[in-house]
């Protein structure tokens, strides 16, 4: 399933995308209206915790809908919706992983990749959209970078969770594009301030649910900047694995349903051109995964 969050006068909603329509069902008002189930969150981070019987409540919802004589005002264009995130909000910091690629550590001037984990985080306040519009922040940084990366959101409550059990706690994978002011990066050494500008943490366009990537480690990651292939890679690269980050991370993080976590980029990223090229105003980067979509984003 594919979901989505969205804004529809001044609510914030999700649903999931009607099937073979560029359209997204209206499940908050299904409820409302049929009174479907005894009980139905309209907060997805609530919903995210119930795992897969958050996905079947949807699907009963969607069921209803489709047998009502109203099926078709429960459906909302995407040109009526306001995009937000798929998870508008994390619990905490969005958790990242940092040169996950070895020719990615080497293209950032690393001599070998890192032996353990490099953990950074990005503050709640850097989440933005697909589509949506962001800051190019020319008064902070003249070296903004794109960094496309695929996102894991977590689905329930675990800490000191075995690798061989690490998939039971995802709900489903995002995109995110970890945009990253370099000289700001280099400048204060830690990560943070370079990570965590307003607007740099796009993510999106849909919450894919795992049962729809059964292995998260057989997808392809493709960045496009104003359409030129800048990154070609495959999360099959990756010197981490999904479930091994699940299992170090929540050794010392209890990760909690909601949380997110990037998983790292592949080589192609500015700073590793020559000469360097970042990102200027009226650039659009996209980034494509396949099963999961293109999560696309201007700057200005």
């Amino acid at each position: 399933m594919k979901i989505l969050s969205f804004k529809l006068n001044g609510e914030v909603k999700f649903g999931p995308k009607v099937k073979k329509e560029e359209a997204v069902w209206d499940v908050v008002a299904i409820q409302r209206d049929l009174n479907v189930l005894p009980t139905f969150s309209t907060n997805i981070i609530d919903g995210i915790a119930l795992g897969f019987d958050f996905v079947e409540q949807i699907r009963k919802l969607v069921e209803a809908a489709e047998q009502s004589t109203s099926t078709e005002q429960y459906k909302l264009s995407f040109s009526e919706i306001e995009w937000l995130s798929p998870v508008p909000r994390t619990p905490k910091n969005i958790i990242c992983i940092g040169k996950n690629y070895d020719e990615h550590a080497k293209e950032m001037g690393a001599e070998a990749a890192p032996k353990n984990l490099l953990v950074f985080t990005k503050a709640a306040t850097s989440i933005a959209a697909d589509e949506q519009v962001l800051p190019i922040h020319a008064t902070k940084t003249d070296s903004l970078d794109y960094e496309g990366e695929l996102a894991v959101v977590i689905g329930k409550l675990g800490r000191d969770i075995p690798k061989n059990q690490a998939y039971d706690y995802i709900f489903g994978y995002t995109i995110a594009n970890d945009i990253t002011a370099r000289d700001l990066q280099q400048r204060h050494v830690q990560f943070f301030l370079g990570k965590t500008l307003d607007g740099t943490c796009p993510m999106g366009p849909y919450l894919v649910t795992k049962d729809e990537i059964p292995d998260p480690q057989k997808l392809t990651i493709v960045t496009k900047v104003n359409g030129e292939i800048r990154q070609n890679g495959s999360t099959k690269d990756m010197m981490f694995p999904v479930d091994e980050l699940i299992s170090t991370l929540s050794k010392y993080v209890t990760l909690e349903p909601g949380d997110v976590i990037l998983t790292g980029t592949p080589e192609g990223v500015g700073k590793g051109m020559k000469p360097p090229t970042f990102l200027k105003a009226g650039d659009e980067v996209k980034i494509s995964i396949e099963g999961i979509g293109t999560l696309s984003n201007r700057f200005e």
